[in-house]
């Protein structure tokens, strides 16, 4: 599983709120620290804030903090933003419990790769921000 810019964009921002606890957190304190343009990181935690992860306060003193205690958010909460599951494959198992695929040597390498990234989701599904960053 490769994570997109955006995704490990949102993941810096999450740690950087789960860090602060309460306090706010600013786009520009979070795009100095890992290099990040801060147009994109803003859309970033805008997106973050339509998804429920994060809470933005407008105006001097502003700045976005999770919406919800880190040790309730996990990596795949802020993964999912951006990486949303993938559809199951396109092969279907008939009643016979045999597939319809016709190219068994792809179904046989997507099945292998779907448990890959389950091993994967299930790992960022086990880690709270929290326990990243304490």
């Amino acid at each position: 599983m490769k994570l997109s810019k955006s995704t490990r964009y949102a993941l810096y921002a999450s740690m950087e709120m789960a860090a602060a606890d309460e306090r706010l957190v600013t786009v520009s304190e979070v795009a100095q620290r890992y290099g990040i343009p801060e147009t994109a990181l803003a859309k970033v935690f805008q997106q973050l804030v339509r998804s429920g992860l994060a809470i933005g306060s407008r105006g001097v003193g502003g700045g976005y903090r999770l919406a919800r205690p880190a040790s309730g958010i996990t990596v795949l909460d802020v993964i999912q933003v951006y990486e949303p599951l993938r559809p199951d494959g396109n092969c279907h198992v008939l009643d016979t419990g045999q597939t319809d695929c016709e190219r068994t040597l792809s179904c046989r390498l997507r099945g292998l790769l779907d448990e890959v990234e389950e091993l994967a989701r299930n790992t960022y599904a086990s880690v709270t921000l929290e326990a990243l960053t304490r």
